[in-house]
């Protein structure tokens, strides 16, 4: 079976969420036609890995519209002038609401990627094929919609649970209460750990599927959410031991190269391939919105202060010139371009700066390094650091400064430090290492430290404990404004 990148939609993929519909549906579409052969199958669940990265007319979900709500809406980020949607403006100043455009498109995007996992699970068994691929394309579903409703949970809290296509047109029967932050985490569990059975490798042909590894990585992720330390542990080291063949590129910017793409660091990355932001569907607009050309004009998205970020990494930190770019050849006149403030650099294909609706970088929804600062962070959070917590970070350390990554080195590794001083090295190592890859936010909150943290930041200082949530869209309040309770603050 081979990748495929498609726009395909199905039918009843098109009902949003079970609470997002605003017009009375007059008929019902079901798929008893459809779902025949081991063929629809595959493509139902190309359809779901699809959710990720496209959205026609719309900026796709991982190809930068989840960025305006974990990335600019914390420190990181900020809107330039280029940004023109007042509604990504006011995400970038903290002063959004529930009406926000940007907040009901992610709701929108998540819902219907759950909804076509949903399709799949309920369908794949009744068709004609080999067993044991329709149980591994289930559990793709499976990992989809558990990595979906993890985003999800995150961002608003309870949110409605829905784990079956749409059976009936009574808009009373497709209303979706509220669940519990509890629930929903129950929920994602239980989607990931069947996902653990999926295939550890996949042939060249189908790479960026998802797998037993990165079904166990985003669950190490959970429970490291949850502060659920010792589960943490099991499921990191389960995916550094398991025989994966996970390890660290030993260059930070292989991880950004396109012709390098799933390599040995990447544990799970959305797809993105050349033309696919043209062709009438949204893929990545990451390097169109982060430069402008070489010109003196101010892109979509700028780093949010300059002295909080560029200039805190350490001579010799090759992650800073990775993740920002003070200058670039200019490929038509060979002069070298000085931008008027550093901009983001990790999803810009320097071979193809002329058009950007060609970047073909995929986008790492999680990642090695992830994986060995999760299980430090674990560690030192159960009973404060450990010999094998420092390895884990100082690898990281010793890649970005170019050294062996597994030979100690006196001049780059941290020892000496307690529970708390361990703590803030780990924060201070995932604010280096992350830059625009979707974590920070999610950082902040569960650390306890957004509205600190982005304060710091004069055009974000708005900032309240309101804002460790994002509000249920009042789009969808107005449908079921009993079950579905504002969150605080909106």
């Amino acid at each position: 079976m081979k990748k495929i990148i498609i726009t395909f939609l199905l039918s009843a993929g098109l009902f949003v969420s079970c609470t997002e519909l605003e017009v009375t549906p007059t008929s019902f579409v079901t798929e008893d036609n459809y779902f025949i052969t081991q063929d629809d199958a595959v493509a139902s669940v190309t359809a779901v890995y699809a959710s990720l990265n496209l959205d026609p007319g719309e900026q796709s979900l991982f190809g930068r519209n989840l960025y305006f709500l974990t990335d600019m809406g914390s420190d990181y980020a900020a809107a330039g002038v280029s940004a023109t949607n007042p509604q990504v403006r006011a995400l970038s100043s903290l002063t959004h609401d529930a009406t926000s455009d940007r907040v009901q498109v992610a709701w929108r995007q998540i819902y219907a990627g759950i909804n076509r996992a949903n399709v799949s699970i309920d369908n794949i068994p009744k068709v004609s094929g080999n067993e044991v691929i329709k149980t591994r394309l289930i559990n793709e579903a499976k990992f989809i919609r558990g990595l979906l409703y993890f985003q999800a949970v995150r961002l608003w809290g309870g949110v409605p649970i829905v784990l079956h296509e749409a059976t009936s047109i009574n808009l009373g029967d497709l209303k979706t209460n509220r669940a519990t932050v509890e629930e929903v985490y129950t929920q994602i569990i239980t989607d990931l750990t069947a996902a653990e059975a999926l295939p550890p490798t996949y042939s060249a042909a189908d790479a960026g599927r998802a797998t037993s590894g990165a079904a166990k990585s985003i669950l190490a992720k959970v429970y490291l959410t949850r502060r659920d330390w010792p589960n943490a542990i099991l499921k990191t080291r389960e995916v550094i031991n398991g025989g994966y063949g996970y390890a660290l590129f030993e260059e930070f910017q292989d991880i950004f190269t396109k012709t390098k793409k799933n390599g040995k660091e990447h544990i799970f990355s959305v797809q993105f391939e050349p033309n696919q932001a043209g062709n009438g569907s949204s893929g990545s607009t990451f390097q169109a919105t982060t430069f402008t050309g070489f010109t003196a004009t101010e892109p979509a998205d700028i780093i949010s202060d300059v002295a909080l970020f560029y200039d805190i990494y350490a001579v010799g930190d090759k992650r800073r010139d990775v993740s920002y770019a003070k200058q670039l050849l200019n490929p038509t006149t060979g002069a070298l371009y000085t931008f008027p403030k550093p901009i983001f650099k990790k999803y810009l294909d320097l071979t193809n700066l002329a058009t950007p609706a060609n970047v073909a970088i995929n986008f790492p929804v999680i990642r090695y390094a992830d994986i060995l600062l999760s299980l430090a962070e674990a560690i030192n959070e159960q009973g404060g650091p450990t010999a094998e917590s420092y390895e884990l970070i100082n690898q990281i350390r010793r890649r970005a400064f170019g050294k062996p990554i597994t030979t100690p080195d006196a001049a780059i590794d941290l020892s000496g430090l307690n529970q708390t001083t361990f703590r803030a090295a780990i924060q201070e190592e995932r604010k280096k290492e992350f830059v625009q890859e979707g974590q920070r936010w999610f950082d902040l909150v569960r650390w306890g430290t957004l509205v600190t943290e982005v304060k710091k930041v004069t055009a974000k200082n708005s900032v309240s404990e309101r804002n460790n949530l994002y509000p249920i869209p009042q789009s969808e309040r107005n449908i079921n404004p009993d079950g579905l309770p504002q969150n605080s603050g909106y």
